[in-house]
């Protein structure tokens, strides 16, 4: 077993105040060609809730629960877009003499934006660190584990509750998930490997949505919830095709076919309740919702809860003491179920095109954890991982980055 001197916290940042939110989008959109027009409509989402960004201070209450869990190792956080950066977290630790560190980040999924992407960062703040900087570990996936779906299952249970008598016998789960390019959806999960759900649309990434909002939909009542997974915060291009339908489109096809009387919403692509979840739900689907007479809940991710802390720490204890490694459905612990901790290099590997074709610089072959084993989506389930070039929210820019879990 390798022995840890720390433990890294590993999320995207958000402001903390009005002053920091222009800087902050910039960062976040950075060679993707937004007008600053777009940007100054998406500034008013933060500073209609006074500047900040809840993410932070759940990223703070997190380390705490975490502390209170009982995990034993000196704690640091970085983010990908905002304060504290990880380069400079990267340099503390180096500072302070950490030699080799085990990262969690605050996202649950297998595709670029929600993995891979997060080894690049911490290539690019290992190299700019050099030769002082520790060897980083980044623990698996963890769609599927108990300390994930449990919490969010008690979620929407707490949910259906607030809804009004006689609504709930007529209630449809929406599960919603960043929408991210097709493209990088297709090319989630491990060719190598079989782990990549080839020709499925949503490819991997759509997949273990599907099963984790199965996993959830179970859980949360006596019996299976019907559900629907679709998607949010779509950005980019009008002409890309990204993962659809939108969860406002579903809301208005839900009404028009009388499908449901209420909805509750579950945000299952999120770890917590930060900036995409409270406008593009709390604000947006709800109006939504309200202007077509369904009744609407919301369930709170479960960032928050001391389940959630809890099963950071059996993670971390599946790399440090050889505890059993948790995981629920039929996807299972997948390329992971042999005690593996690497996913291959191949494995959701993209390159995001920018405005006017180029590419940005080749990534490194890291290896590291990632996908776990190719599943179908899940019975009960509708609508998951189709695509669309254009949706009510096409050509937006959301409220964070391009398909990455916040």
């Amino acid at each position: 077993m390798p022995a840890y001197d720390a433990f890294l916290l590993l999320s995207f940042g958000g402001p903390e105040g009005p002053d920091d939110v222009l800087p902050f989008l910039e960062n976040v959109t950075r060679g993707r060609g937004v007008p600053a027009e777009r940007l100054a409509q998406v500034a008013e989402h933060y500073y209609a809730v006074g500047g900040a960004s809840p993410i932070n201070a759940q990223c703070r209450e997190l380390l705490a629960n975490i502390r209170a869990a009982g995990l034993d190792l000196p704690m640091y956080w970085g983010n990908r877009n905002w304060k504290p950066f990880l380069t400079d977290t990267v340099r503390e630790m180096a500072d302070a003499g950490v030699e080799r560190a085990i990262a969690f980040v605050t996202s649950a999924y297998s595709s670029y934006s929600a993995c891979r992407q997060y080894y690049d960062d911490l290539d690019q703040a290992i190299a700019a660190v050099g030769p002082r900087a520790p060897r980083i570990d980044k623990i698996r996936p963890y769609f599927n584990h108990p300390g994930f779906i449990e919490p969010f299952a008690a979620g929407v249970a707490d949910a259906l509750a607030t809804l009004p008598d006689g609504a709930q016998g007529a209630t449809r789960l929406i599960c919603t998930a960043h929408s991210v390019p097709a493209a990088m959806a297709a090319a989630s999960g491990s060719q190598t490997a079989g782990t990549a759900a080839p020709g499925a649309a949503g490819g991997r990434y759509a997949a273990e949505l599907g099963e984790a909002s199965r996993l959830i939909s179970e859980r949360a009542v006596a019996g299976s919830l019907p559900f629907d997974l679709v998607y949010q915060s779509r950005s980019g291009p009008p002409g890309v095709p990204w993962l659809a339908p939108d969860v406002n489109d579903h809301l208005r096809l839900l009404a028009a076919g009388g499908g449901a009387d209420a909805v509750v919403l579950a945000p299952v692509g999120f770890v917590s309740d930060h900036m995409e979840v409270v406008h593009d739900l709390d604000v947006e689907a709800a109006q939504t919702a309200a202007s077509l007479g369904l009744s609407f809940a919301r369930a709170k991710a479960p960032g928050s809860t001391p389940r959630f802390a809890q099963m950071v720490c059996e993670l971390v204890a599946e790399r440090t003491a050889g505890a059993p490694a948790l995981a629920l459905g039929a996807f299972g612990l997948g390329a992971f179920a042999g005690g593996a901790d690497a996913c291959p290099a191949d494995c959701c590997r993209y390159s995001p095109q920018r405005p006017g074709g180029a590419a940005p610089p080749g990534q490194s072959a890291r290896t590291g954890t990632g996908s776990m084993s190719a599943g179908s989506m899940s019975a009960g389930s509708t609508s998951a991982g189709s695509t669309s070039a254009g949706s009510t929210s096409a050509g937006s820019t959301s409220t964070g980055s391009m398909g990455t879990n916040r």
